[in-house]
Parts: structure tokens; sequence; C-alpha cells
């Protein structure tokens, strides 16, 4: 180990229209825009708030390809439980990070932790996870929260 590492403190993502981008993580996330960058079609965001972690947003352009990317934002248990609505709300799809349609948070019993899915406007597979105070049960692989609640040891 070079040096211990405490926490990831940035990430970035390619986005096609960053004016759209910005508008998305800006207005439905809630994330305070930090600075832009316009000669360099950057922005940067707090993750949550000044100085705790920072997303960088950068345009594309035309280009023809891209990447979707994933990124998971740590929130309370009870945020998860509810962001299935407050998605649904917005206009977004939460799914299981399989794609597959759900009613409630699932739990990746492996770890465990609570979690929903739900994509950007480029594609990008964004999560709310919460960890449980659980121990791992990896043999229930994905499950519901409820069906969680109800089998963990």
């Amino acid at each position: 180990m070079i040096v211990p590492i405490k926490s990831l403190y940035e990430a970035h993502l390619t986005v096609s229209d960053l004016d759209r981008s910005i508008t998305f993580y800006r207005d439905v996330l809630g994330l305070p825009l930090a600075y832009t960058i316009e000669a360099r079609n950057v922005a940067f965001f707090w993750v949550p708030k000044p100085e705790t972690a920072m997303l960088g947003l950068w345009s594309i352009g035309s280009a023809p390809l891209s990447m979707r990317l994933h990124i998971a934002f740590a929130v309370e248990l009870a945020d998860v439980e509810t962001s299935v609505g407050s998605l649904r709300a917005k206009g977004l799809t939460p799914h299981d990070g399989s794609n597959g349609l759900i009613d409630e948070p699932v739990v990746l019993a492996w770890m465990p932790a609570a979690s929903v899915y739900f994509s950007d406007p480029d594609g990008h597979s964004l999560e709310f996870i919460a960890m449980l105070p659980d121990p791992p049960r990896p043999d229930l692989g994905r499950i519901p929260l409820s069906e969680w609640r109800t089998r963990r040891a």
C-alpha cells in the first residue's frame, strides 16, 4: 500500500448533451453545481455538498462512440426505500440493476446493501445504496428488501 485510502473523492462521466445533463444532475438529483469550464465542455458537481466528493461531466459532443458507466450514491436506508416512488414521479424507471422493474429496493445480500438503480439521460447506470447492519448472506443473491427482512439471520 502506497498510502491508506479513506474514500473515493472524484468520478467522471461522459455525456452527449452537457446542458441536459447539468439540468438532470442539478434539478432532478439535487446535486450542487460547483464549477463549469465552457472552453473544455465540462461541469463539476459537489456530491452531496462542497468538499465531500465531486462528479465531473464531460461533453463528448457528436462523437459516435460512448460508454455507459456506473456510479452509486450512498444514501440513508429510508431514502432508498422512498426513492422508487420519487424516481417514478420524476419520470425515471427504477430497476434492480439488471433492468428488471421493481416496486421496492433490492438487497445485494453478499454485502448486504439495499439499492435502487436508474439511468441518467445518457444511459449511465446510477444507484442509490445504503449498507445494511445485518451479516452478509451471499446464498440469497439479489432479493427484494421485504424478503430480506423476513429471511435475514
